[in-house]
């Protein structure tokens, strides 16, 4: 080892050691059963996202299952047609976002909350059954929910109706409200998916430096001073970059949810249809495969410059919550 004159070592004639570089086959066999486990969704992803990029090309075409994607003849954007010369285009466009806007505001919002108050409670044992309560409305299907919202709207048995008889009030018709299904829709998504979609920034508030919240509390800080003056700044980033990835769906309606709940009740459409449901029962009536792979291919596009002109907005003036 060389020593310098004034005693210390002499960095710079040490010897660097390089690091082997480890190739791509040397990793998947280190850690095979962490990529094994991870197999399934990378299957699942490649059949139904990339292996069905070639099949958009049936938005431009007259297709035809004999004569397949190769064979069918190019008609240009006529299937695209379909949908914007519906009269019911305007409507439903309006539907989608309105209805996808309130989700993404209100289950946000619900979801914050609920963090919040979770990161709030000291019983452990409170705090895990609490969690349990919220998450479990996540894993049943709409198909149930939608029974249970049956059972509370019912014209005749409605839990919600035999309220109001039991106080003197007229029963009312939900199913043929309109109006009101909006509110119920936005209601039962908040309840259904609120109490997964905290974890998430629940496991961000588990991330904050505690000794920020010391401070706090040696300069008498309140719990909600601490949940506003803390708590939330910290959350913004996460918030914006889910709000952001939740934008280019924008134009995706809850297929699930609203044909379960509404399925082919006209007397709701309009402050209910969306596009997924308008193009499936198309599909369903027309059975041409190019008309939903037109909207499909529109709904893509549109999500996608939603995605990229609102991280460019972020990303100029909320630097920390932009996605690149």
């Amino acid at each position: 080892m060389n020593i310098s004159k004034r005693g210390g070592i002499n960095i710079k004639a040490i010897p660097l050691v390089r690091k082997k570089k480890r190739g791509f086959f040397w990793e998947l066999s280190r850690n095979r059963f962490s990529y094994l486990l991870v197999l399934p969704a990378l299957i699942y992803v490649f059949i139904f996202s990339y292996a069905s990029y070639p099949y958009l090309a049936i938005a431009f075409q007259k297709f035809n299952y004999v004569k397949g994607i190769f064979g069918s003849d190019w008609i240009g954007f006529e299937n695209f047609a379909f949908f914007f010369k519906s009269s019911d285009a305007i409507l439903i466009t309006i539907n989608t976002v309105k209805l996808n806007l309130l989700f993404l505001a209100f289950g946000t919002f619900f979801a914050v909350s609920i963090a919040i108050l979770f990161n709030e409670i000291r019983s452990k044992l409170f705090q895990k059954l609490a969690q349990t309560t919220m998450i479990f409305p996540s894993f049943l299907s709409w198909v149930v929910v939608s029974y249970m919202i049956y059972g509370l709207f019912s014209t005749n048995f409605g839990i919600i109706n035999q309220i109001i008889h039991y106080f003197g009030g007229e029963t009312i018709n939900w199913y043929t409200k309109p109006d009101a299904w909006t509110w119920i829709l936005v209601g039962m998504k908040v309840w259904k998916d609120a109490g997964l979609a905290s974890i998430i920034y629940l496991a961000a508030i588990a991330g904050i430096d505690q000794s920020l919240y010391e401070s706090a509390d040696m300069d008498g800080a309140s719990r909600w001073q601490k949940a506003t003056r803390i708590t939330l700044p910290l959350l913004a980033p996460t918030i914006a970059i889910l709000t952001l990835l939740s934008l280019g769906k924008i134009f995706y309606g809850e297929f699930g949810m609203i044909y379960a709940i509404i399925g082919d009740n006209g007397v709701l459409y309009p402050t209910t249809d969306i596009i997924d449901t308008y193009v499936f029962r198309a599909l369903r009536q027309v059975g041409d495969p190019a008309n939903a792979a037109a909207v499909g291919l529109f709904q893509s596009t549109v999500g996608f410059t939603l995605v990229f002109l609102a991280n460019w907005f972020t990303r100029r003036f909320f630097r920390e919550g932009a996605l690149y």
